[in-house]
């Protein structure tokens, strides 16, 4: 009888830890943020909001990722410049939590979300790749996947490399 095929766990998620750390999340931002903690099975889990200029200080573990999100857009915000904070006894407590530099495209299409209904992003007169960018939303599940994605392709990388 054939056993069902278990479904592997996401690269990017909690390992299991019992290496507490006190994290500091400082909200460099003008935007409200919300802190997503990676749980064991790589799904997100929101934290309460920072609002622009606070900041919290938050009980982690070493191995537990975090992202962090513009509250109202699920744009992705920068953590110490880069996409996640993971949390390392040598580098520090402090999550410094900034704007990326967006491209003026991507700007752009942020300011219209804003401004626009979705159900009017079609008749607004604009190219159709940008009609599909626009209904494209921000979204910290496909973000996710995307480094997973990425993180599977080092590793298989590293792991040719040493084939070799």
């Amino acid at each position: 009888m054939p056993q069902e095929e278990e479904q592997s766990l996401p690269l990017v998620r909690s390992l299991n830890s019992l290496i507490a750390i006190s994290a500091v999340f400082r909200n460099l931002s003008p935007r409200v943020v919300r802190p997503l903690w990676i749980d064991y099975r790589g799904e997100p889990r929101a934290y309460v909001d920072l609002q622009p200029g606070t900041g919290r200080e938050m009980a982690t573990f070493i191995g537990h990722p975090w992202m962090f999100r513009d509250a109202e857009s699920d744009e992705p915000l920068r953590v110490n410049g880069k996409e996640l904070f993971l949390p390392k006894p040598a580098e520090g407590r402090n999550a410094d939590i900034t704007l990326p530099v967006y491209s003026l495209k991507d700007r752009a299409l942020q300011v219209i979300r804003r401004l626009v209904r979705a159900e009017d992003y079609r008749r607004l007169e604009i190219a159709r790749c940008l009609h599909e960018e626009l209904e494209d939303q921000p979204s910290v599940l496909k973000d996710l996947h995307r480094m997973n994605q990425r993180v599977e392709q080092h590793l298989l990388e590293r792991i040719q490399c040493q084939e070799e």
